[in-house]
């Protein structure tokens, strides 16, 4: 079976991320959606609550599963049998820091490949600060983040 993660905080996740999620489901048998809970950031949503929007936006896509993890990813991707990580880029501004990362991971386990995936054009300006900000001065962010988490988001954005 070819398991694949794909890592990151989705602070709240967004259409950008389901691009990703939705192309990467269909190349391996399993996708393992990993919320990362970063000590060094302060996110808008708790790990639980990142992990419930997420559920609900890959609940129709059978071979993605939800899980968190803390510390190296390496760790996260033996305990899982994974062997690839997947990793979305926008612009080449994200490259940079993301080869780095691939080639760190690829330095702590030899075994283990990262697939770097180019988001759909239209998503290429979307990142979750971006929708944290527009969502709390009460612009729409409809289109940015998937409909069935739209008011769960909208909440906790008008509340925070």
């Amino acid at each position: 079976m070819k398991v694949a993660v794909y890592p990151g905080s989705f602070d709240p996740i967004t259409n950008g991320h389901m691009d990703i999620i939705k192309r990467a489901s269909k190349i391996f048998d399993k996708l393992i959606v990993a919320v990362a809970r970063n000590p060094n950031k302060v996110a808008t949503f708790t790990v639980a609550e990142r992990m419930e929007l997420i559920k609900k936006a890959v609940s129709d896509l059978p071979n993605v599963e939800v899980d968190h993890f803390e510390g190296l990813l390496v760790d996260f991707m033996r305990k899982k049998n994974a062997r690839v990580i997947i990793k979305g880029l926008r612009a080449v501004s994200d490259f940079e820091y993301e080869f780095q990362m691939a080639l760190m991971n690829r330095k702590l386990d030899p075994n283990i490949e990262t697939l770097f995936m180019m988001t759909s054009y239209k998503y290429s300006y979307l990142s979750s600060s971006v929708v944290k900000e527009i969502g709390r001065l009460g612009g729409c962010i409809g289109e940015l983040v998937p409909e069935v988490i739209l008011p769960d988001i909208q909440k906790k954005l008008i509340n925070s």
